[in-house]
């Protein structure tokens, strides 16, 4: 994501957290001093804004390590604002293996709230009377509401949250993926609008996180949409068979050629009729700077993504969200007969919904 600098990788995962992020510090900060004038509240506040994330980390990492068991990996963890982002690969298709997918991040944060229950008893403290009162909560009984409200509030069934995911998976128990995803998205497109209306009243969090779930519900219901028309559609109808290719020991400046004088922008390098590697235009520029256009293609060229001719665009299109959005080789009897990449298949979705609508 951009504007998004890297924390660090724990547990084969990248976790990033978003610029926007030191807006909600300086705000909390601010609020704190202008409230009470102590440095030590500010420093309070911050440290529990900080831990609060980190909570919101452990969410992400609930349903990344939960997907990990059945085979699906994380791309990275964005930490906003407004929460935390885990982007796996795919959800599982199986509604058994999503629900728990989805359960796995509210489930982190109720574990968290009974271990500061239990700690909070174990000191001999009441964990619970204290709740009613959010303004005064002191550390641990600040931890234990924090995760109530993160595990309650991520279980409303408003997609794409993890209880619209729930909905959505329940859901296709009785019905195909698509409908259930329409109707899980309706539903939450529904809370959405509450909550933008709570948040006109005063609360203007409330309003970001009603544009968020607004926005996620369509996003998502438009992906499963389009998903579902590309897996009953092979390469063949998408591929681009009109292409240039370049051989390994070619120079740069033939690609730079072909550049300028086509439409196409990455190029399949072809060795004895064989697919040994794909030169792309950001390669082709850190070539010319580095090495000049007489280094040969070899030099600069990265491995290349390929498919059979009867994969779908559904999985095409999976293997190029994978791949850095970098385009993917059809072969067909190992011999290339076409490219495929993500303005291909935009292109024909539009074109799909177009004859739809007609």
């Amino acid at each position: 994501m951009k504007w998004s600098a890297k924390l660090g990788r724990f547990a084969g995962i990248d976790v990033y957290v978003h610029v926007t992020f030191l807006a909600l510090l300086a705000f909390v900060a601010a609020s704190d001093w202008s409230r009470t004038g102590s440095l030590a509240s500010v420093a309070f506040g911050l440290a529990m804004v900080l831990l609060l994330f980190l909570c919101v980390l452990l969410h992400e990492y609930g349903h990344a390590l939960t997907a990990r068991r059945f085979g699906i990996g994380t791309r990275h963890i964005t930490l906003l604002p407004i929460g935390g982002l885990a982007l796996l690969d795919a959800m599982p298709r199986q509604p058994g293996q999503e629900i728990l997918v989805a359960l796995a991040g509210p489930a982190v944060n109720f574990a968290i709230a009974a271990c500061a229950a239990a700690l909070i008893a174990a000191g001999g403290g009441d964990p619970i009377t204290p709740l009613a009162d959010p303004g005064r909560l002191g550390f641990l009984h600040g931890l234990l509401f924090a995760n109530l409200l993160l595990g309650t509030f991520n279980l409303l069934p408003a997609f794409p949250m993890d209880g619209g995911r729930v909905l959505r998976a329940a859901l296709s128990f009785r019905m195909d993926r698509v409908r259930a995803t329409r109707i899980a998205a309706t539903v939450g497109q529904v809370l959405a609008v509450g909550l933008g209306l709570l948040g006109l009243m005063g609360n203007p969090i409330l309003i970001l996180i009603a544009v968020f779930v607004w926005l996620g519900a369509e996003a998502e219901a438009g992906a499963v949409a389009a998903d579902s028309r590309l897996a009953r559609q092979p390469a063949a109808r998408a591929m681009i068979t009109d292409f240039h290719t370049l051989a390994p020991d070619a120079p740069l400046g033939a690609a730079v050629d072909l550049t300028l004088t086509t439409s196409q922008k990455s190029f399949p390098v072809v060795e004895a009729g064989r697919v040994v590697g794909l030169l792309t235009q950001a390669a082709i520029l850190r070539g010319l700077r580095d090495r000049g256009a007489q280094a040969a293609v070899a030099e600069v060229m990265g491995p290349a993504a390929t498919a059979d001719i009867g994969a779908t665009l559904a999985q095409l299109l999976a293997e190029i969200e994978t791949d850095d959005g970098r385009l993917v080789c059809i072969l067909s009897g190992g011999r290339l007969v076409g490219l495929v990449d993500l303005d291909n298949i935009a292109e024909f979705l539009r074109i799909q919904a177009a004859l739809g609508r007609r």
